[in-house]
């Protein structure tokens, strides 16, 4: 199993932030709204719309907004024709950036993605320079405090995922758990499903003696996410600058996720 990364504790920090500025709930009402648009508003059939509702829930967007955002889409009442749109560069330490974004307007979205790279020691590239360093996964972040390690390997292994990452401190931290695209909705099903488990579910024989309400699992992200293959060790001040670019490429309005190879 691959190890934690002082990173990983640095974006799962930042995103709890993002989360209370609000800023993710904007981002998650237009991947709602652009989802519903393309596909329809029943989550039921439309997989990019179910995945946009899970965010939005874990990011603990209302349902009123939710069911607000799937209305908005279906019925085609936004104006903005917004586009996917990938892009691609380099940060400070030759750290690899894969950056997604949803735009009605291509050119302002590259000249303040172009900006906020040069402010901060990186660079935009062309498409697919670093994409090849990664490749997509399903990625889930399980907060699990006072669950053992031995209890959320067997879950993780038993839902059909590839890799389970834990956290130094998982009083604090969420696990990391990695699994194939394909398999990504029925993981995510199994991790919810152990979580509403009673205390003392016959079902699993470990249930008595691992779950009890001081050690619930809830999923705190949910994501399909380009992961990388390999990492880059980021310190001192290179650190800081990267950890200062993703928050400025974060910030922009088009931006609805930054990936990074650091490590």
């Amino acid at each position: 199993m691959a190890g934690h990364n002082k990173w990983s504790k640095i974006k799962h920090r930042k995103a709890v932030v993002d989360k209370r500025r609000g800023k993710v709930w904007t981002k998650c009402s237009k991947a709602i709204i652009v989802a519903a648009k393309n596909g329809g508003g029943d989550p039921t059939t439309n997989l990019a719309l179910r995945y946009a509702i899970d965010e939005a829930r874990y990011a603990n967007m209302p349902r009123e907004t939710i069911e607000r955002a799937i209305q908005k889409g279906a019925v085609g009442g936004t104006g903005e024709n917004y586009e996917p749109v990938r892009y691609e560069g380099y940060g400070p330490g030759g750290v690899a950036i894969i950056v997604d974004a949803l735009t009605d307007n291509r050119t302002r979205t590259v000249g303040d993605l172009r900006l906020a790279f040069g402010n901060h020691g990186g660079s935009l590239g062309n498409s697919g320079c670093v994409g090849y360093m990664f490749q997509p996964k399903g990625r889930i972040l399980v907060n699990a405090p006072g669950v053992s390690e031995d209890r959320m390997m067997e879950l993780a292994i038993e839902a059909g995922a590839d890799d389970c990452v834990a956290p130094e401190d998982p009083s604090e931290e969420p696990w990391t758990i990695l699994c194939a695209v394909a398999a990504f909705q029925g993981v995510k099903e199994a991790i919810e499903k152990a979580g509403a488990a009673p205390a003392h579910s016959g079902a699993n024989p470990h249930a008595k003696a691992h779950a009890s309400p001081a050690t619930a699992i809830t999923i705190a992200e949910a994501e399909i996410a380009m992961v990388p293959s390999d990492t880059v060790e980021v310190r001192g001040e290179a650190a800081d600058t990267l950890g200062e670019l993703i928050e400025a490429i974060e910030d922009l309005d088009d931006v609805q996720k930054v990936y990074t190879n650091a490590g």
